[in-house]
């Protein structure tokens, strides 16, 4: 479940330095960042456009077809 409180107290217990935000919704990464006990950047933030899948973009087949990176086996 996403509890973006519990998240960041747990990265705080670890001894993290840096906080790193990948695709939490709006509100959600608020809380998170209200609670990360050191800098906080966002690396991926979720969006309607690709349904809540951000880094759909990145790993889809158009552009494993496009940078030539595509599984011979690959349909």
């Amino acid at each position: 479940m996403c509890n973006p409180k519990m998240q960041a107290q747990f990265l705080n217990e670890a001894g993290a330095e840096l906080f790193i935000s990948c695709g939490l919704c709006v509100g959600h990464d608020a809380i998170f960042s209200a609670n990360c006990k050191g800098p906080v950047t966002v690396l991926v933030a979720k969006d309607r456009v690709l349904a809540h899948n951000p880094l759909g973009a990145v790993y889809s087949r158009y552009w494993k077809k496009k940078l030539k990176i595509q599984d011979p086996d690959e349909v």
